[in-house]
């Protein structure tokens, strides 16, 4: 069937996630903060309430029609590693790695660390000892230190094994997509601002010309709503954990995906209905969320904001640590990673070093303080290599024509085809007009071809 064997029993993972797992790991991964704040950058570089709403419906279009895509080689290819596994039968060993050396080293250990220190900056509002300028030693803040105890504590749960992962995963992803609705149901009730509404619908569209600088602007933009909607192929990665995943890991990204894009279009609709679009732009420090909160109540607006975004951010910590773990894992399987990381626990039957691994260097990340510019620089490498896996399911029906495929994609060839010209189309744009952000990230991917050669050769020797 594939060019790769899974690994011999004695390493295999234990299939403990069922549908309600890994839908709640596709929600829990993609839903963290950007929601509430990426709306005010959005708004400044749009101009319109029309746009920005734009942006948000054709990311919905995208995401979906990817987790579509994904379900055909997510149930036709269930091993540890999912998109990482995708790549290397599609494209060669070569590729698989540039994903797995690129989400090792930035991607997902850099969001690791960034998610941690968002959940520590919201923890301050309640202890105020927890602060960015509160300095211990030299480049560990209480900020810092905080965001590291979260890594450490929730590494060590899922160390405990796959079910404890998943109970908090499940919990946390309930608790904040509760808040995230109580939220969208306060603005439509309660928070309707007519002056707001007036102003935001008379003029939905702005000075939009429906030109080629409405589409660039628009398509750059996508930048913050892409990265808000991200991290939903996670699941993937733990695809050889899934209790029948020939069925349950297409569902858990479709509901999943189309669940969280319906919250995250209810929410900026509902920014839209309690605050005037200049109050979006200009919402300070970005947390539009908070500034909707604070109109709605101003007693307990903030206060509510900054425990829901505590609960997001936490829950999505965790959705990451666990899931990623699992490419690490499937690297070393394939001797592309350090043997020890291959290794399951007998007794939890989790990948314990790859956790702990993975750990160290998010922790690392951490207290460079750096992880915020380098995941501005990976985006563009992050969506050339959904690009590649969406491909990989056109490529690998010519290649593999017999490889059983239990679920097919919706609208097959088109849907694959929507995104892989939509998501390209975005990338041009940003190789011409964030430039500063699209070689960076390249460069990173590129940075791997030694590196996988220098493995190979000492792999031989």
């Amino acid at each position: 069937m594939a060019k790769h064997s899974p690994p011999p029993p004695n390493t295999q993972l234990v299939q403990g996630l069922g549908l309600l797992d890994a839908t709640t790991l596709v929600m829990g991964s993609m839903i963290g903060s950007g929601v509430f704040i990426v709306a005010a950058d959005i708004g400044r570089q749009v101009g319109s309430p029309g746009l920005m709403m734009m942006t948000w419906v054709v990311t919905a279009l995208m995401s979906i029609a990817g987790a579509l895509c994904y379900g055909e080689l997510a149930a036709a290819m269930p091993h540890a590693g999912g998109q990482y596994v995708y790549l290397r039968e599609a494209f060669g060993p070569l590729s698989g790695f540039l994903y797995g050396w690129t989400l090792i080293a930035i991607v997902q250990t850099g969001t690791i660390a960034a998610v941690a220190v968002a959940c520590a900056k919201f923890a301050g509002v309640f202890f105020p000892w927890i602060s960015a300028s509160n300095t211990l030693l030299p480049l560990l803040t209480s900020q810092r230190l905080v965001a590291i105890c979260l890594i450490l504590f929730l590494t060590w749960v899922n160390t405990r094994g796959l079910r404890a992962g998943a109970i908090v995963q499940n919990v946390f992803t309930f608790a904040k997509v509760s808040a995230l609705l109580g939220l969208i149901v306060a603005a439509f009730t309660i928070g309707r601002n007519p002056q707001a509404i007036n102003l935001n619908f008379s003029n939905f569209w702005g000075n939009a010309g429906w030109n080629w600088d409405t589409l660039r602007i628009t398509g750059v933009a996508m930048v913050g709503s892409l990265f808000s909607a991200d991290s939903w192929n996670n699941v993937t990665f733990t695809a050889a954990e899934t209790r029948n995943p020939k069925r349950n890991l297409p569902l858990s990204l479709a509901i999943g995906v189309g669940s969280v894009c319906a919250l995250y279009l209810a929410c900026n609709l509902g920014y839209l209905l309690v605050l005037p679009f200049e109050a979006i732009q200009h919402a300070p420090e970005d947390r539009v969320g908070t500034a909707v909160a604070a109109a709605i109540s101003a007693s307990y607006g903030v206060t509510f904001m900054a425990a829901a975004i505590m609960i997001s951010t936490f829950g999505c910590i965790n959705g990451l640590i666990m899931s990623a773990s699992r490419v690490i894992y499937a690297m070393s399987v394939d001797k592309l990673f350090f043997a020890a990381a291959g290794r399951i626990d007998p007794q939890t039957k989790a990948p314990v070093s790859a956790l702990w691994m993975q750990c160290a260097w998010a922790c690392v990340l951490t207290l460079s303080g750096s992880y915020g510019d380098l995941l501005d620089y990976v985006i563009f490498a992050n969506l050339l290599f959904y690009i590649l896996t969406i491909a990989s399911v056109m490529v690998l029906r010519y290649q593999q024509p017999d490889l059983p495929r239990p679920y097919r994609t919706f609208a097959y060839p088109v849907l694959p085809l929507f995104y892989i010209f939509s998501a390209g189309f975005i990338e041009v744009l940003l190789l011409l007009y964030k430039p500063n952000y699209t070689w960076p990230g390249l460069g990173l991917v590129l940075l791997g071809i030694p590196i996988y050669y220098l493995w190979k050769s000492r792999q031989t020797a």
